[in-house]
């Protein structure tokens, strides 16, 4: 199936959006994917993915549950978890590093070969934490440790998202991109499965075991993800888009450098995917991370109805993306993105009056409620973000977008435990915090809609050519 060259594009000092001569939005033809090669290539992202989140979500829930007791016993309880919340919010300064870094491999010598590196580095890094001594046993070495082990995380995660979501995306018929995008998001939701149910089980340990070799368990198994990990990445084949690209550079020399490039020409491009993005990742840390603290500390809830709680929430993030993956292919991702920080905001407060009841079902169905309506915009992103970049710089701005989205997003458990200490504990300020991140995502999903529609077309079932596209 052939399509015409897209329309003039603004933002690009040639006029069009192409970054190739003949204005294409593929260097050359790529022969389309077979269907067990799509099926193969779904399966390793989602899985690899998984395993990938399973390491980084796990350092949220020890943030909130261990590593203020552990890493900072001198300081007061509350301090303690402010101080265990900025190791946290460490690994997301670190993910624009690793999306430069990693974007620029991605971008230069292949998404497969990035994919690679990062789960190599996260299933090293997580398992080391399981390793790493107290502040009882080695003094202030314990937390300095604890944070550089968590900006190797963040660089590795800084990679990680964007090459998933492209090799996907990009081996893929482009008018399924909507529930295809999803996929890769699974990843999420069965990385919280994964992490809150490790925590789960070891919960069941007497305070003392657990706080003594028991929280350590779930992390020194990331050394046994990382084998099914890596055998997963090895399997998956370079993406067609890549591939074409690479064909394009040896007539005509290397493109510029590639970040560069994306920030050059297509910056107002970055800021709305950072918005539009943003719900995604503050919005989950803000009903996992921080309203498991919110509700050990400040409600008196037991650690395991709240683990329960994001448990549950991850099953019922499952199915809303998996639905909401569907529609959009309708719809439209952008729009399905703009409903979802709606219904975010108008499910702002009722989430957290909920918990608020500390009535076990109740506070399930709180989170629950929360974590489901975050999930919508969540589902189609990666197609609203990668559908707005070309090819040559694809990556490097996917991962900026993504994970500049992230550098804000890693300070909102602190910004919330923060607030909640200002306004006496009252929970209104943590859910006004929810509403302004899911307005900032649906006002980015509006504005990413003229860029889509400019780009790719109006009708959602027509607007995509398939990876058979020619030039």
């Amino acid at each position: 199936m052939s399509t015409s060259p897209p329309p003039a594009d603004p933002d690009s000092p040639s006029g069009t959006d192409s970054p190739y001569a003949d204005g294409s939005s593929s260097p050359s033809a790529t022969a389309a994917p077979s269907t067990a090669d799509v099926k193969r290539l779904l399966s390793a992202a989602f899985i690899g993915t998984a395993l990938e989140w399973y390491d980084y979500f796990l350092y949220g829930t020890a943030a909130a549950l261990v590593f203020n007791k552990l890493f900072f016993p001198d300081l007061d309880p509350a301090v303690g978890t402010i101080a265990s919340f900025i190791t946290f919010a460490v690994g997301f300064v670190a993910r624009p590093v690793g999306a430069a870094i990693f974007g620029h491999v991605g971008d230069r010598y292949g998404r497969r070969t990035a994919l690679i590196i990062t789960v190599v580095l996260m299933g090293l890094t997580t398992g080391c934490i399981g390793l790493l001594p107290g502040y009882g046993t080695i003094g202030i070495w314990a937390p300095a440790l604890l944070a550089v082990l968590r900006f190797l995380q963040g660089i590795s995660v800084g990679g990680e998202w964007s090459g998933a979501m492209l090799l996907t995306l990009e081996h893929t018929p482009k008018e399924k991109h909507g529930s295809y995008s999803a996929v890769p998001q699974l990843g999420s939701p069965v990385g919280t499965l994964l992490s809150s149910g490790a925590f789960a089980l070891v919960g069941t340990l007497p305070d003392e075991a657990f706080y003594s070799w028991g929280w350590r368990i779930p992390f020194l198994f990331a050394f046994v993800l990382l084998f099914v990990a890596l055998y997963m990445r090895l399997r998956i084949e370079e993406s067609p888009v890549f591939q074409a690209m690479m064909a394009d550079s040896e007539r005509n020399g290397p493109p510029p450098a590639p970040l560069i490039e994306a920030f050059r020409r297509t910056w107002g491009r970055i800021l709305i995917g950072i918005a539009a993005a943003f719900l995604g990742i503050g919005g989950f840390f803000l009903l996992t991370t921080f309203i498991i603290s919110y509700g050990t500390e400040q409600l008196g809830v037991d650690k395991s109805v709240m683990l329960d709680a994001t448990l549950v929430g991850a099953v019922v993030e499952i199915g809303v993306l998996v639905a909401c993956g569907r529609i959009a292919d309708r719809a439209g991702p952008w729009r399905v993105c703009v409903a979802g920080g709606v219904i975010s905001v108008l499910a702002a407060f009722p989430s957290f009056w909920l918990v608020d009841t500390g009535r076990t079902p109740l506070v399930i169905l709180g989170v629950a409620l929360g974590i489901g309506a975050i999930s919508i915009p969540y589902a189609p992103i990666g197609a609203v973000v990668s559908g707005m970049f070309p090819e040559n710089f694809r990556y490097s701005a996917v991962a900026m977008s993504y994970n500049l989205a992230g550098v804000v997003s890693g300070f909102v458990p602190l910004v919330a435990a923060s607030l909640l200490g200002l306004s006496g504990g009252a929970s209104w300020s943590a859910a006004l915090l929810l509403v302004f991140i899911a307005a900032c995502t649906a006002a980015g999903s509006y504005l990413a809609g003229p860029v889509l529609r400019r780009r790719l077309g109006h009708d959602p079932s027509m607007r995509h050519e398939t990876p058979k596209a020619v030039a």
